[in-house]
């Protein structure tokens, strides 16, 4: 990390922000000492620290953007938590059972992470909300109300919300790119989150051609990749689109990318994950939440 960059990035938009520090050099001799006494998994917050004193707050959509990953932290960690203890999942195998044990403490963790740096930046982290994993909103019997038992069902839930997670991470860096920490921290997320989902792509790809998934009818014909492309779920049920509509894009940075050395159009899309806005994220987990 070059401090020397970041202290010019900043100072571009704040002149004044040595005399906040008191000066460059004092501010330079700040930072060599946190990395002389503190473990290199510590520097984050004792970089937001100083900021903080040097500003008096952390700007208030980088806090929102962090509860906002918080609640969607908690939505997954429950799920797996519940899940790994499912019959469905219970009676899939051990690699399997190995697989999701080891997901849902990545998303715990992610929880307790998320947790700390909330609260190293002054602010009180989101409660955790109820969950109706039936997409219910409390009822109970949702489209999803056998997720629990029927194995097919849980790993469409699965893929769709770790498809999500990706897309909203994404969707949420914008409002991260002046804090290069928590930025930081956020992407090291995003990338977790991403070989999960692709991690039980692959895991579905393999079930659909098992009699007992073809049966469930939770496939459609199409191969599962571990990407996605298009705007294709590869989940036959209505209720998860809202999460893959708008992956079928072709078009990055004003260039269409079909257009470029005759790019097929799946290849295209495939090629580059797009973000989910913040509200529309929302819309999405709402029929989970009681």
């Amino acid at each position: 990390m070059n401090f020397n960059n970041i202290f010019s990035d900043i100072e571009k938009v704040d002149a004044d922000v040595f005399d906040r520090m008191d000066t460059r050099r004092s501010a330079m001799k700040q930072f060599a000492s946190f990395t002389g006494k503190a473990a290199v998994a510590a520097l984050p917050f004792a970089i937001g620290s100083m900021f903080k004193k040097a500003y008096g707050q952390t700007p208030n959509d980088v806090i929102a953007t962090l509860q906002f990953a918080l609640t969607l932290e908690y939505l997954e960690a429950k799920f797996y938590q519940n899940g790994v203890a499912g019959a469905g999942v219970q009676a899939s195998g051990a690699e399997s059972i190995a697989a999701f044990t080891k997901i849902r403490d990545h998303e715990v963790k992610h929880v307790a992470f998320l947790k700390a740096v909330i609260t190293s930046l002054g602010s009180t982290p989101v409660a955790e909300p109820t969950f109706d994993f039936s997409a219910g909103n409390g009822s109970g019997t949702g489209p999803f109300a056998m997720y629990l038992t029927n194995y097919d069902m849980f790993l469409a839930m699965a893929q769709t919300f770790e498809d999500t997670g990706v897309r909203a991470y994404k969707g949420a860096a914008g409002t991260l790119v002046n804090n290069n920490t928590v930025l930081t921290a956020a992407l090291n997320i995003h990338s977790a989150e991403a070989r999960h989902a692709s991690h039980v792509r692959g895991i579905r790809n393999v079930r659909k051609t098992t009699a007992a998934g073809m049966a469930s009818g939770f496939y459609t014909v199409d191969v599962i990749k571990p990407w996605i492309d298009l705007n294709r779920s590869n989940v036959n049920s209505t209720a998860v689109q809202a999460s893959y509509n708008g992956e079928e894009n072709t078009t990055q940075a004003g260039i269409n990318i079909v257009t470029v050395g005759g790019v097929s159009t799946v290849a295209a899309s495939a090629s580059f994950d797009e973000p989910l806005a913040r509200q529309a994220v929302l819309d999405i987990v709402d029929p989970f939440i009681v």
